[in-house]
C-alpha cells in the first residue's frame, strides 16, 4: 500500500486551512509594504525594484517547479515574492506609464478571466486539488500573479480615487469576503468558485491593510511605515512557515511508519 501511495502525484500546492488563508492574507500585505519600502523608501525606483524582485522571483518559481511536492518554505517564499511583483506591476502601469486605476482593475480583471477559461478548457478543472502536472502549475501561478495585480489595482482604485480610504476598504473587501464564506457553508456554493473568489478579494483587503499600517497619518494611515509593516509580517509569515513544515515532516513521519 505505501508503494501504491508512493507512485500516486502529489499535490504541489497547499490544502485550504485556516494556516492557509492566515499567511496568505499576511503575504498580500507584507506584498504591498515591502514593495513600496524597497521602490521608495530604500530609493531603488519602481524599474530597478520591478527588475530586482521579478528576477528573485524567476528563481523562487524554478525552485517550486522541481519540487514534486507540496514544500511550504518554498512555496510560501513563491508567493510573497509574486505578491510583491504583482504589486510593482500595477505601481509601474499606474505611476510609470500613467494608465489609470479604472483601466488596470479592468485589464487584469480580463486578463485573469481569460487565464481560468484556457485553464479549464485545456485542463476540464480549476480544482487547486490537482496541481499535479507543470502545465496545471503554470496556469496556477499565472492566476496568482493576476489576483495579486487585480487586488493592488482594485483596492487603490476604491481607497484612493473613490476616497474611501484604507480602512474603510478593508472592510468593504472583509464583508465580501464575509459573505463568500456564508454562501458556500449556507448556499452550497461550488467550492472551487467560492475558493478563487474568496483568493481575488483577499489580495486588496490585504493591500489596504498594509496601506493602512504603513501610510502617514496625512494620507489615511496609522504611520507605522513600511519597514516595521513589512518585518512584523514576515515574522508572522516564518513562524507559521516553520509550523507548517514541523507539522508536515511529522504527518510524513507518521505515515512512513503505516
Amino acid at each position: 500500500m505505501n508503494a501504491l501511495a508512493q507512485s500516486e502525484p502529489l499535490n504541489r500546492v497547499p490544502g485550504v486551512t485556516v494556516d492557509f488563508w492566515l499567511i496568505k492574507l499576511m503575504a498580500v500585505t507584507m506584498g504591498e509594504t515591502a514593495a513600496d519600502y524597497l521602490a521608495i523608501n530604500l530609493g531603488l525606483g519602481l524599474t530597478v525594484t520591478s527588475i530586482i524582485m521579478s528576477a528573485i522571483l524567476l528563481v523562487a518559481i524554478g525552485l517550486q517547479f522541481r519540487q514534486r511536492k507540496y514544500v511550504p518554505v518554498i512555496y510560501w517564499a513563491a508567493v510573497v515574492l509574486i505578491s510583491i511583483v504583482g504589486t510593482l506591476v500595477t505601481d509601474n502601469l499606474v505611476d510609470n506609464f500613467g494608465v489609470p486605476l479604472e483601466i488596470t482593475t479592468i485589464a487584469f480583471t480580463l486578463l485573469l478571466l481569460l487565464t481560468f477559461a484556457v485553464w479549464y478548457a485545456i485542463e476540464r478543472t480549476l480544482s487547486i486539488h490537482t496541481i499535479f502536472t507543470a502545465r496545471r502549475e503554470a496556469f496556477y501561478w499565472l492566476a496568482i500573479l493576476f489576483t495579486f495585480a487585480l487586488g493592488t489595482a482594485a483596492g487603490d482604485l476604491i481607497a484612493e480615487t473613490f476616497s474611501f480610504g484604507y480602512l474603510t476598504t478593508s472592510v468593504i473587501f472583509l464583508a465580501v469576503i464575509i459573505a463568500i464564506a456564508a454562501a458556500y457553508y449556507l448556499l452550497n456554493v461550488n467550492a472551487i468558485a467560492a475558493f478563487w473568489l474568496a483568493y481575488i478579494f483577499t489580495r486588496p483587503m490585504g493591500a489596504s491593510l498594509g496601506d493602512l499600517l504603513s501610510q502617514p497619518v496625512d494620507y489615511g494611515g496609522l504611520g507605522f511605515g513600511t519597514i516595521y509593516t513589512s518585518l512584523l509580517f514576515l515574522g508572522l509569515i516564518v513562524a507559521i512557515v516553520i509550523h507548517m513544515t514541523l507539522s508536515q515532516t511529522t504527518r510524513d513521519a507518521g505515515e512512513a511508519i503505516r
